[in-house]
């Protein structure tokens, strides 16, 4: 696997996404900071950079599973920065997107996707609070058949999202927590 550059992509996380103020957040909950990861996932090389992290936490986990992805909006942009940089690589690693509601035309499918019941795949999520979003794309995919063998987020807020996951007995790893900005949780 090639280098990830955790330096570079932290002082873009610093620069491009974390803004401190008064947010409420999807929760409904307060917080003094507000991370708008869209502006790293959307962002040339921050999206390359995550997309290394994320395959070099994947490779370190084990054999690549068969496919990533994660609830659409949030998590597409990370399933198409990974699936683009593993094809760099020539892996065979394949995406897919969990749709908030099953479409009512067509196949009618929550996933969409080169994806088949029985696959290992990792969910991906930009910034993990409680861990609800990235759970619904577990259900979602576990729905469909899928096995999911661990979640991976770009930034864990630590406010409950790991032991949400480690109740429905599933791995949650992060590129960073917000301690790594200095920032104790709320």
């Amino acid at each position: 696997m090639n280098h990830f550059d955790a330096d570079a992509l932290k002082q873009l996380l610093r620069s491009e996404a974390l803004q401190f103020g008064n947010f409420t957040l999807a929760s409904g909950k307060q917080a003094s900071y507000y991370l708008d990861c869209r502006n790293l996932t959307l962002h040339p090389q921050a999206a390359n950079l995550i997309a290394a992290g994320m395959l070099k936490q994947m490779d370190e986990n084990g054999p690549l599973p068969d496919a990533v992805g994660g609830m659409a909006i949030g998590a597409d942009p990370i399933t198409a920065a990974i699936v683009t940089v593993a094809g760099q690589r020539d892996l065979p690693l394949r995406g897919f997107m969990v749709r908030k509601e099953p479409k009512d035309h067509g196949t009618g499918r929550q996933v969409e996707g080169p994806v088949k019941a029985g696959q290992r795949v990792v969910i991906v999520e930009d910034v993990i609070t409680s861990g609800g979003s990235a759970l619904k794309a577990v259900d979602a995919a576990e729905a469909f058949g899928l096995k999911v063998i661990g979640v991976l987020g770009i930034i864990d807020r630590l406010a409950g999202g790991q032991e949400a996951f480690a109740q429905r007995g599933i791995q949650l790893q992060t590129l960073f927590t917000i301690r790594d900005f200095g920032i104790e949780p709320e």
